[in-house]
Protein backbone atom coordinates (compact mmCIF):
# COMPACT_ATOMS: atom_id res chain seq x y z
CA UNK A 1 0.00 0.00 0.00
CA UNK A 2 2.24 2.70 0.88
CA UNK A 3 4.57 1.66 -2.37
CA UNK A 4 1.36 2.33 -4.00
CA UNK A 5 1.14 5.62 -2.53
CA UNK A 6 4.55 6.56 -3.16
CA UNK A 7 4.36 5.50 -7.08
CA UNK A 8 1.00 7.88 -7.35
CA UNK A 9 2.68 10.60 -5.39
CA UNK A 10 5.87 10.56 -7.86
CA UNK A 11 3.68 10.25 -10.87
CA UNK A 12 1.20 13.13 -9.93
CA UNK A 13 4.63 15.24 -8.80
CA UNK A 14 6.45 14.31 -12.43
CA UNK A 15 3.13 15.10 -14.31
CA UNK A 16 2.42 18.83 -12.31
CA UNK A 17 6.25 19.79 -13.02
CA UNK A 18 5.74 18.92 -16.32
CA UNK A 19 2.69 20.66 -16.65
CA UNK A 20 4.35 24.06 -14.87
CA UNK A 21 7.12 23.88 -17.25
CA UNK A 22 4.84 23.59 -20.09
CA UNK A 23 2.62 26.02 -19.77
CA UNK A 24 5.18 28.43 -18.44
CA UNK A 25 7.22 27.71 -21.64
CA UNK A 26 3.98 28.43 -23.66
CA UNK A 27 3.11 31.60 -21.97
CA UNK A 28 7.00 32.69 -22.71
CA UNK A 29 6.44 31.71 -26.26
CA UNK A 30 3.13 33.23 -26.71
CA UNK A 31 4.41 36.53 -25.01
CA UNK A 32 7.69 36.53 -27.84
CA UNK A 33 5.05 36.46 -30.42
CA UNK A 34 2.92 39.05 -28.59
CA UNK A 35 5.92 41.48 -28.62
CA UNK A 36 7.94 40.68 -31.56
CA UNK A 37 5.98 39.65 -34.17
CA UNK A 38 2.65 41.06 -33.58
CA UNK A 39 3.80 44.58 -32.49
CA UNK A 40 5.38 44.71 -36.27
CA UNK A 41 1.91 44.43 -37.28
CA UNK A 42 0.08 47.10 -34.53
CA UNK A 43 2.22 49.36 -33.28
CA UNK A 44 1.39 52.03 -31.03
CA UNK A 45 0.59 55.39 -32.05
CA UNK A 46 3.70 57.52 -30.14
CA UNK A 47 2.14 60.57 -31.01
CA UNK A 48 -0.32 60.27 -28.79
CA UNK A 49 2.15 60.83 -25.65
CA UNK A 50 2.97 63.83 -26.47
CA UNK A 51 4.54 66.29 -29.31
CA UNK A 52 8.28 66.43 -28.34
CA UNK A 53 10.61 63.40 -27.56
CA UNK A 54 13.43 64.12 -25.42
CA UNK A 55 16.61 61.56 -26.97
CA UNK A 56 20.08 61.39 -24.84
CA UNK A 57 23.35 60.60 -26.47
CA UNK A 58 21.46 61.61 -29.52
CA UNK A 59 24.49 62.11 -32.28
CA UNK A 60 25.37 58.76 -32.53
CA UNK A 61 24.17 54.57 -32.26
CA UNK A 62 21.21 53.46 -30.89
CA UNK A 63 20.35 57.45 -29.80
CA UNK A 64 20.61 59.10 -33.13
CA UNK A 65 19.00 55.77 -34.12
CA UNK A 66 15.86 56.54 -31.84
CA UNK A 67 15.80 60.12 -32.92
CA UNK A 68 15.56 59.52 -36.14
CA UNK A 69 12.77 56.80 -35.81
CA UNK A 70 10.69 59.18 -33.90
CA UNK A 71 10.79 61.51 -35.85
CA UNK A 72 9.89 59.15 -38.78
CA UNK A 73 7.00 58.70 -36.86
CA UNK A 74 5.78 61.90 -36.28
CA UNK A 75 7.39 63.76 -33.43
CA UNK A 76 9.39 66.65 -32.81
CA UNK A 77 13.07 66.02 -31.11
CA UNK A 78 15.09 67.45 -28.89
CA UNK A 79 18.40 66.38 -29.11
CA UNK A 80 21.19 66.27 -26.38
CA UNK A 81 24.44 65.95 -26.98
CA UNK A 82 28.39 66.75 -26.29
CA UNK A 83 29.28 67.58 -29.76
CA UNK A 84 27.25 70.91 -31.08
CA UNK A 85 28.73 70.53 -34.96
CA UNK A 86 26.86 66.51 -34.62
CA UNK A 87 23.89 67.76 -32.94
CA UNK A 88 23.81 70.61 -35.62
CA UNK A 89 23.93 67.29 -38.41
CA UNK A 90 21.48 65.12 -37.24
CA UNK A 91 18.96 68.13 -36.46
CA UNK A 92 19.22 68.82 -40.13
CA UNK A 93 18.84 65.36 -41.21
CA UNK A 94 15.75 65.23 -39.27
CA UNK A 95 14.27 68.71 -40.16
CA UNK A 96 15.37 67.54 -43.97
CA UNK A 97 14.03 63.96 -44.51
CA UNK A 98 10.71 63.93 -41.98
CA UNK A 99 10.32 67.49 -41.81
CA UNK A 100 9.90 67.80 -38.18
CA UNK A 101 10.95 70.26 -35.54
CA UNK A 102 14.05 69.89 -33.54
CA UNK A 103 16.11 71.55 -31.27
CA UNK A 104 19.27 70.90 -30.31
CA UNK A 105 21.04 70.71 -25.92
CA UNK A 106 25.22 70.67 -26.04
CA UNK A 107 25.70 68.82 -22.78
CA UNK A 108 28.26 66.78 -21.74
CA UNK A 109 26.50 64.43 -19.01
CA UNK A 110 30.00 62.94 -17.78
CA UNK A 111 30.10 66.81 -15.77
CA UNK A 112 27.73 65.54 -13.09
CA UNK A 113 24.98 67.63 -11.82
CA UNK A 114 25.94 70.91 -13.16
CA UNK A 115 24.58 70.42 -16.36
CA UNK A 116 20.81 69.89 -15.57
CA UNK A 117 19.63 73.16 -14.14
CA UNK A 118 20.78 74.39 -18.39
CA UNK A 119 18.90 71.49 -19.55
CA UNK A 120 15.34 71.95 -17.41
CA UNK A 121 15.41 75.56 -18.56
CA UNK A 122 15.68 74.99 -22.36
CA UNK A 123 13.10 72.18 -21.76
CA UNK A 124 10.76 74.31 -20.48
CA UNK A 125 7.53 75.15 -22.37
CA UNK A 126 7.45 71.63 -24.40
CA UNK A 127 5.48 69.03 -24.12
CA UNK A 128 7.69 65.91 -23.63
CA UNK A 129 5.30 62.68 -24.87
CA UNK A 130 8.82 60.93 -24.77
CA UNK A 131 12.02 60.69 -23.16
CA UNK A 132 14.92 58.21 -24.14
CA UNK A 133 17.44 58.01 -22.01
CA UNK A 134 20.06 56.45 -24.31
CA UNK A 135 23.79 58.28 -23.24
CA UNK A 136 25.93 55.95 -21.73
CA UNK A 137 29.61 55.01 -21.71
CA UNK A 138 31.91 52.19 -20.66
CA UNK A 139 35.35 52.59 -19.27
CA UNK A 140 37.86 51.19 -21.39
CA UNK A 141 36.19 50.23 -24.43
CA UNK A 142 37.66 46.55 -24.03
CA UNK A 143 37.42 43.99 -20.82
CA UNK A 144 39.82 44.76 -17.76
CA UNK A 145 39.59 44.24 -14.11
CA UNK A 146 38.71 46.94 -11.63
CA UNK A 147 42.08 48.46 -11.12
CA UNK A 148 43.08 48.36 -14.10
CA UNK A 149 40.50 50.74 -15.50
CA UNK A 150 42.54 53.94 -17.34
CA UNK A 151 42.70 57.01 -14.70
CA UNK A 152 40.31 55.51 -12.57
CA UNK A 153 39.27 58.13 -10.32
CA UNK A 154 38.35 60.43 -13.07
CA UNK A 155 37.14 57.36 -15.52
CA UNK A 156 34.97 55.50 -12.92
CA UNK A 157 33.50 58.95 -12.13
CA UNK A 158 32.32 59.50 -15.42
CA UNK A 159 30.53 56.47 -16.23
CA UNK A 160 28.56 56.87 -13.07
CA UNK A 161 27.84 60.26 -13.90
CA UNK A 162 26.95 59.49 -17.29
CA UNK A 163 25.31 55.85 -16.74
CA UNK A 164 22.95 56.28 -13.97
CA UNK A 165 22.86 60.21 -13.05
CA UNK A 166 21.64 60.91 -16.35
CA UNK A 167 18.81 58.32 -16.31
CA UNK A 168 17.76 59.75 -12.58
CA UNK A 169 18.07 63.59 -13.16
CA UNK A 170 15.77 63.26 -16.51
CA UNK A 171 13.69 61.27 -15.47
CA UNK A 172 13.13 63.60 -12.50
CA UNK A 173 12.83 66.79 -14.97
CA UNK A 174 10.19 65.17 -17.20
CA UNK A 175 7.96 63.03 -15.07
CA UNK A 176 6.04 66.37 -13.78
CA UNK A 177 4.28 67.32 -16.72
CA UNK A 178 3.69 64.00 -17.79
CA UNK A 179 2.11 63.36 -14.97
CA UNK A 180 -0.24 66.17 -14.96
CA UNK A 181 -1.43 65.02 -18.36
CA UNK A 182 -1.89 61.42 -17.26
CA UNK A 183 0.58 60.37 -20.16
CA UNK A 184 4.01 59.69 -21.02
CA UNK A 185 6.68 57.28 -21.71
CA UNK A 186 10.26 57.19 -20.86
CA UNK A 187 12.48 54.67 -22.45
CA UNK A 188 15.13 53.91 -20.35
CA UNK A 189 18.54 52.17 -22.53
CA UNK A 190 19.76 49.32 -20.20
CA UNK A 191 22.05 46.34 -21.41
CA UNK A 192 22.49 42.63 -21.83
CA UNK A 193 25.01 43.44 -19.33
CA UNK A 194 22.76 43.80 -16.98
CA UNK A 195 21.13 40.62 -16.27
CA UNK A 196 23.83 38.90 -14.87
CA UNK A 197 27.17 40.16 -13.04
CA UNK A 198 30.01 40.80 -15.33
CA UNK A 199 33.23 40.36 -13.96
CA UNK A 200 36.02 42.78 -16.22
CA UNK A 201 32.85 44.92 -17.07
CA UNK A 202 32.23 45.24 -12.93
CA UNK A 203 31.34 49.29 -13.36
CA UNK A 204 29.18 49.17 -16.55
CA UNK A 205 27.28 46.22 -15.62
CA UNK A 206 26.79 47.79 -11.94
CA UNK A 207 25.01 50.93 -13.76
CA UNK A 208 22.80 48.98 -16.12
CA UNK A 209 21.37 46.94 -13.47
CA UNK A 210 20.75 50.14 -11.74
CA UNK A 211 19.05 51.67 -14.65
CA UNK A 212 17.07 48.07 -15.05
CA UNK A 213 16.08 48.26 -11.29
CA UNK A 214 15.44 51.81 -11.89
CA UNK A 215 12.76 51.37 -14.76
CA UNK A 216 11.24 48.76 -13.31
CA UNK A 217 10.60 50.31 -10.04
CA UNK A 218 9.51 53.62 -11.38
CA UNK A 219 7.07 51.53 -13.87
CA UNK A 220 5.62 49.96 -10.56
CA UNK A 221 5.23 53.67 -9.21
CA UNK A 222 3.62 56.00 -12.39
CA UNK A 223 2.41 53.50 -14.45
CA UNK A 224 -1.17 53.94 -12.62
CA UNK A 225 -0.75 57.79 -12.98
CA UNK A 226 -0.40 57.23 -16.69
CA UNK A 227 3.05 56.81 -17.90
CA UNK A 228 4.73 53.80 -19.48
CA UNK A 229 8.38 53.20 -18.37
CA UNK A 230 10.07 51.21 -20.09
CA UNK A 231 13.58 48.94 -19.96
CA UNK A 232 15.13 47.74 -23.23
CA UNK A 233 18.20 45.52 -23.08
CA UNK A 234 19.58 44.85 -25.92
CA UNK A 235 22.24 42.63 -26.60
CA UNK A 236 25.39 43.66 -29.21
CA UNK A 237 24.46 46.58 -31.69
CA UNK A 238 27.45 47.70 -33.99
CA UNK A 239 27.23 51.14 -32.75
CA UNK A 240 31.05 53.20 -31.56
CA UNK A 241 30.68 51.48 -28.34
CA UNK A 242 31.33 48.19 -29.73
CA UNK A 243 33.76 49.51 -32.27
CA UNK A 244 30.99 48.68 -35.35
CA UNK A 245 31.30 45.30 -34.70
CA UNK A 246 29.76 44.11 -38.25
CA UNK A 247 26.24 43.56 -38.63
CA UNK A 248 24.79 40.07 -39.14
CA UNK A 249 21.92 38.16 -37.83
CA UNK A 250 23.00 38.25 -34.12
CA UNK A 251 24.20 41.72 -34.14
CA UNK A 252 21.78 44.64 -35.14
CA UNK A 253 22.44 47.68 -36.64
CA UNK A 254 21.61 50.76 -34.82
CA UNK A 255 18.21 51.83 -37.34
CA UNK A 256 16.82 48.04 -37.24
CA UNK A 257 17.34 47.99 -33.51
CA UNK A 258 15.81 50.93 -32.81
CA UNK A 259 12.78 50.21 -35.41
CA UNK A 260 11.81 47.23 -33.72
CA UNK A 261 12.59 48.38 -30.05
CA UNK A 262 9.98 51.45 -30.29
CA UNK A 263 7.47 48.50 -31.92
CA UNK A 264 7.35 46.74 -28.64
CA UNK A 265 6.05 49.84 -26.63
CA UNK A 266 2.36 49.27 -25.23
CA UNK A 267 3.53 45.34 -25.47
CA UNK A 268 6.09 45.44 -22.79
CA UNK A 269 7.95 47.33 -20.16
CA UNK A 270 10.45 45.09 -19.58
CA UNK A 271 12.27 44.08 -23.38
CA UNK A 272 15.42 42.70 -25.22
CA UNK A 273 14.26 45.25 -28.07
CA UNK A 274 14.16 42.88 -31.02
CA UNK A 275 13.51 38.95 -31.27
CA UNK A 276 16.87 37.88 -32.04
CA UNK A 277 18.35 39.71 -29.10
CA UNK A 278 15.60 37.80 -27.04
CA UNK A 279 17.00 34.41 -28.10
CA UNK A 280 20.31 35.22 -27.54
CA UNK A 281 19.24 36.36 -23.46
CA UNK A 282 17.39 32.94 -23.23
CA UNK A 283 20.34 31.33 -24.93
CA UNK A 284 23.26 32.65 -22.48
CA UNK A 285 20.74 32.42 -19.86
CA UNK A 286 20.73 28.83 -20.09
CA UNK A 287 24.08 28.21 -20.84
CA UNK A 288 26.03 30.87 -19.88
CA UNK A 289 24.26 31.46 -16.05
CA UNK A 290 25.53 33.72 -13.24
CA UNK A 291 27.13 31.54 -11.34
CA UNK A 292 29.19 30.11 -14.41
CA UNK A 293 30.40 33.72 -14.78
CA UNK A 294 31.20 34.16 -11.86
CA UNK A 295 33.46 30.83 -11.29
CA UNK A 296 37.18 31.91 -10.96
CA UNK A 297 37.86 29.69 -14.02
CA UNK A 298 35.92 31.01 -16.06
CA UNK A 299 37.13 35.00 -14.93
CA UNK A 300 40.79 33.71 -15.89
CA UNK A 301 39.72 32.44 -19.47
CA UNK A 302 38.04 35.77 -19.94
CA UNK A 303 41.21 37.73 -18.70
CA UNK A 304 43.12 35.31 -20.83
CA UNK A 305 41.41 35.74 -24.22
CA UNK A 306 41.03 39.75 -22.90
CA UNK A 307 45.14 39.78 -23.02
CA UNK A 308 44.78 38.16 -26.57
CA UNK A 309 42.50 40.60 -28.42
CA UNK A 310 43.88 43.43 -26.46
CA UNK A 311 45.63 44.61 -29.26
CA UNK A 312 43.07 43.74 -32.42
CA UNK A 313 40.33 45.82 -29.57
CA UNK A 314 43.07 49.04 -29.03
CA UNK A 315 43.38 49.20 -33.04
CA UNK A 316 39.88 49.04 -33.41
CA UNK A 317 39.25 51.73 -30.88
CA UNK A 318 41.79 53.59 -32.92
CA UNK A 319 39.58 53.78 -36.09
CA UNK A 320 36.52 54.49 -34.16
CA UNK A 321 38.56 57.26 -32.51
CA UNK A 322 39.36 58.80 -35.79
CA UNK A 323 35.87 57.78 -36.89
CA UNK A 324 34.26 60.39 -34.41
CA UNK A 325 36.81 63.07 -35.31
CA UNK A 326 35.92 63.19 -39.01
Amino acid sequence: MVDCWCGSLVYFLGGATALYYLLRWSWMIWRGIQVYVVSRMWQTDLREFGQWAVVTGATAGIGQAYAIELARRGLDIVLISRSQEKLARVAAEIESRYRRHTRVIQADFTEGHSIYPTIEEQLKGLEIGILVNNVGMNYAGMLVNFLDVPDPEKRITEVINCNILSVTQMSRLVLPQMIERSKGLIINISSEASSNPQPMLTVYSATKIFVTYFSRCLQAEYQPRGVTVQCVIPFLVSTNMTHNVKVSPLVKSAASFAREALNTVGYSSFTSGCMMHALQHLALKILFPGWLRLAPFCVRRIERISQETRQILEERIAQCEKKRER
